[in-house]
Formats: C-alpha cells, sequence, structure tokens
C-alpha cells in the first residue's frame, strides 16, 4: 500500500495543500499546532474509521468555512486508486474510484493503516480496559466474526449482571444463574480464544521490532494474562470459563456484579521480564507502544497481503537518537510518515523527503 499525494481544503487549519509523498519515510516536521498531526488525520479517515483524535466531523472543517475536502490517491498490489470525502455541516460525502459510497465505513479493506500517536501510550501506562480496546479494535477490523462473539459476550454479561442485582429482591431468579452462566461461558470461550490466537502472533511479530528499535539490548514480551496452551480449543475454554463462573458465583451474588471473564483481563507487557508500565523509561514505554502498533501492521500484512501505509504521530519524543535512526531509517518494508518539532532530526534522514510546515502550509 503506498500513497502517491494527499489534497486537503479547508481542513482543520488547512485552507489548501497538496502532498506529494515518497515512498519510504516521508517526515513533516514544524513547530507545534502548524498542521502536522492533521495531515495524519485526513489519511487516516480513508481507512473508513473515524478520527484517532476522537474528533467529530464538524470539528474538521476550518473555522468560518462550509465544508472540508480531502482526497487520496494511492496504489494496492493491483491498481491505482483515488478517494474523496467531503464533509459539509450537515452531511457527508464519499467517493472512491468515482463511485458514491453510503458512508465512510464503505471505505473499509480500500485503504490500510495503522496509527501511533501519544494518546496510545496509554497501552502501557494505563490500566487493563485500554490494553483490553486494543485487542479488540485490532480483531474487529480483521475478522468480523469476532465483532458478532465479542457483541454476544457484551450481551450475556449484561444480562447476568442485571440478574445478579435483581436477585436478592427475588429469590426465584437464582435459578436462572444456570442458563445464564451457560451462555456467558460460551461467548466467553469464543472471546477468548480468539484473542490468545492473535496475541501469540503479535508477540512475534512485536518482539522482533522491538529488538531492531533497542539495538537487541532489551528483550521485549507480550502476553495473554491468563495461561492457555496454544493449542487449546474453544470447548476446552468453555469447560474451564464455566468451572470459573461457577466458582464466583457466591461472590458474584454479594457483590452484583461478574467478577471472571475476558471483561477482566489483561495483556502483560515486559521489557526484560520486568513490567514495562511499573519499571520502563519514557523512551521503553514509547518503543514498546510503536512495537505493538507495527506488529499489527504486520498481522494486517499477513492476513490482507497488504503492507499498510505507517503514519506515526510525535513518535521521536523521548527517544534517544540511536531509537530515532532505527525509526528514521531502518524501517525500510513500508511507506511511513512522521511528525516531528526538532528540525535537527530531518537532518539524520538518510533519503525519504521532508516537508516544512507552517500555518497550515507546506514550505
Amino acid at each position: 500500500m503506498k500513497v502517491d499525494s494527499i489534497k486537503l481544503n479547508n481542513f482543520r487549519n488547512i485552507s489548501s495543500m497538496e502532498l506529494e509523498a515518497c515512498d519510504g519515510v516521508n517526515v513533516i516536521y514544524g513547530e507545534n499546532a502548524q498542521g502536522k498531526t492533521n495531515i495524519l488525520e485526513a489519511m487516516w479517515l480513508f481507512t473508513g474509521c473515524k478520527s484517532f483524535r476522537g474528533a467529530k466531523d464538524a470539528e474538521l472543517i476550518k473555522f468560518n468555512e462550509d465544508f472540508a475536502k480531502i482526497s487520496l490517491s494511492f496504489s494496492d498490489n493491483v491498481r491505482e486508486k483515488k478517494s474523496q470525502i467531503i464533509i459539509g455541516n450537515k452531511k457527508k460525502s464519499v467517493l472512491h474510484n468515482g463511485v458514491t459510497l453510503n458512508s465512510s465505513a464503505e471505505l473499509i479493506g480500500s485503504f490500510y493503516s495503522v496509527i501511533f500517536s501519544p494518546s496510545h501510550l496509554s497501552l502501557i501506562k494505563d490500566g487493563p480496559s485500554q490494553r483490553r480496546k486494543f485487542i479488540d479494535t485490532a480483531l474487529c477490523q480483521l475478522k468480523p466474526s469476532y465483532a458478532q462473539k465479542l457483541s454476544l459476550y457484551k450481551k450475556a454479561l449484561l444480562q447476568r449482571n442485571a440478574l445478579l442485582k435483581d436477585i436478592n429482591l427475588n429469590s426465584g431468579l437464582y435459578d436462572m444463574l444456570d442458563m445464564w452462566d451457560d451462555q456467558l461461558a460460551k461467548y466467553s470461550a469464543s472471546v477468548i480464544f480468539e484473542r490468545i490466537k492473535y496475541i501469540e502472533i503479535l508477540s512475534r511479530y512485536s518482539s522482533e521490532i522491538y529488538s531492531g528499535i533497542s539495538e537487541k539490548k532489551e528483550e521485549f514480551s507480550v502476553a495473554y494474562s491468563r495461561e492457555a496452551d496454544k493449542n487449546v480449543s474453544v470447548e476446552d475454554l468453555y469447560l474451564s470459563e464455566l468451572e470459573n463462573i461457577k466458582k464466583a458465583r457466591k461472590e458474584d451474588v454479594i457483590y452484583k456484579t461478574t467478577s471472571v471473564g475476558p471483561h477482566r483481563d489483561d495483556l502483560n507487557i515486559s521489557i526484560n521480564s520486568f513490567s514495562a508500565r511499573s519499571f520502563g523509561s519514557q523512551g521503553q514505554q514509547r518503543s514498546c507502544a510503536l512495537a505493538l502498533k507495527l506488529g499489527e501492521s504486520e498481522i494486517i500484512k499477513k492476513i490482507t497481503g497488504e503492507t499498510p501505509v505507517a503514519l506515526l504521530d510525535d513518535v521521536m519524543s523521548e527517544l534517544d537518537e540511536k531509537r530515532q535512526d532505527y525509526i528514521l531509517n531502518h524501517i525500510t518494508d513500508r511507506q511511513v510518515f512522521l511528525t516531528c518539532c526538532d528540525p535537527s532530526q530531518v537532518l539524520r534522514l538518510c533519503g525519504g523527503k521532508s516537508f516544512l510546515i507552517k500555518g497550515g502550509v507546506i514550505n
């Protein structure tokens, strides 16, 4: 997958801009609030996903303008493609290769990309919910069937929790727990099975990437919080989950909530066998998050055959020169767009292309 050019009109602080990219590393640099991240955000929208900054469509339109328009020319392994998104105050129109689409979600599968932004440091620094979200989001994009399994699990969890809240008021409801325990164990097993398989592959790719970032001086590992044999079956997991749920029933009734299941699971991320969250430096934690995101990219490549474009926002901060050099000059198997503030970092770029942005204008 390769971006040839992107055009922006009235997008955020950018009135009019066209950026023609090279096949390798494209560095967009300049002071804060000049529009660097806006360019990456515009590219990301062509994946069919919402803004990685959580922005609503109306917030993407330049102040005092009626619409924003972004156009992307890119190519995959087969052909050249063109997509366009026009965002108005009340509606949005999307075109792909001249065909009008019903929504930007229909772009999913046309343009593959992975995004790293400072917010992704929450993968390392924050609680388990962020790491579960990372796994689930990745799996939902790759396997629509997983999204259905996760939805069924969440519905069963809500039903069981509702039952637990009312059970003290009506003891007759206690007999219904067997049915919901069985349903929850069934859907839990499907979710856990997919997560285990995904993390097994992610661990291998991410470890290789982190080894390159650290010049093989540090060992990175990521593992699912529950131990399971790599050959475990869905049926094995079902039986195990059902047993765990029944063991926790007494406590669940007391506290009126389900205490076991994939909604409580986590990822264990380590550097040299120590917790990256508890003991990692700022640079190490950033390197871990980057390794996970690039590992995600490798899985997309394995499944789709397309190498996603890497969008790296403010990735260089808090990294030493050797780690920065790896990002600038040693990610050679894909197209990269990265933003930074320090112009001295651009001087170390061997090949590639750099763009200075000031006030929403490429100079």
